[in-house]
């Protein structure tokens, strides 16, 4: 265990040698473990229904300025993002270092054991729209860029329609995406879609998009 996980255990959930916990690999299995001394003891592997979605589901997210991506990760990772792009647009702001990217992965590790999760989103390091788009092209899935206006449908109609395993939704910055940007997602196969009447932050948009994909694999 790590000096924070046995402080966890210890100190926050107040356990003491031989009590148990579930222990979870971020790799899709969960032990039931016992606490002794600095160390967990693996009693047996936990045969337990997933509680990963379904659907596989990339977010593509334009950084939004602040520590506002971290509080992504968070709500994110809780509600089953598979993946987890940032992506630096034409309105970022935002120029994340290497510290950035740690901090941010465990962020995910840290959500995923608090929402009992079996698997720890991917975080990938930041990159700019073109070269994502190029990702995107050797994937070949169903993908969709959320626009804040336009005549466009809205993301559940398209989501019920969708023929894939896995998805990516991509949402952007401050201000938008720029027309160029959304012509580039276009004309790499993403669907341009709506998240409703109203202008949502640009931390609450991935959020939704996320929330209306989980809602859509899971009834």
């Amino acid at each position: 265990l790590t000096s924070k996980q046995l402080h966890y255990l210890s100190r926050v959930v107040r356990l003491n040698s031989g009590d148990r916990f579930v222990a979870m690999d971020g790799e899709g299995k969960a032990y039931l473990a016992q606490l002794a001394g600095t160390t967990g003891q693996i009693i047996e592997l936990l045969d337990q229904e997933s509680p990963e979605l379904s659907i596989a589901v990339t977010l593509m997210v334009a950084l939004p300025k602040g520590n506002g991506f971290a509080d992504i990760i968070r709500c994110c990772t809780e509600l089953g993002v598979k993946n987890l792009w940032p992506i630096i647009s034409d309105r970022t702001i935002i120029k994340p270092s290497s510290h950035k990217q740690e901090r941010w992965v465990k962020i995910a590790q840290e959500a995923a054991e608090q929402s009992e999760r079996l698997l720890v989103p991917n975080i990938v390091k930041p990159m700019d729209l073109a070269t994502a788009l190029a990702k995107v092209d050797k994937i070949k899935t169903d993908c969709y860029i959320c626009v804040a206006r336009g005549d466009v449908p809205h993301l559940l109609p398209c989501l019920e329609q969708a023929s894939k395993q896995q998805i990516i939704i991509a949402t952007g910055p401050e201000g938008g995406w720029t027309e160029e940007e959304i012509a580039m997602a276009i004309s790499s196969g993403f669907q341009p879609v709506s998240l409703g009447r109203r202008i949502l932050r640009a931390i609450t948009a991935p959020i939704v998009a996320l929330s209306i994909a989980a809602a859509k694999a899971e009834t």
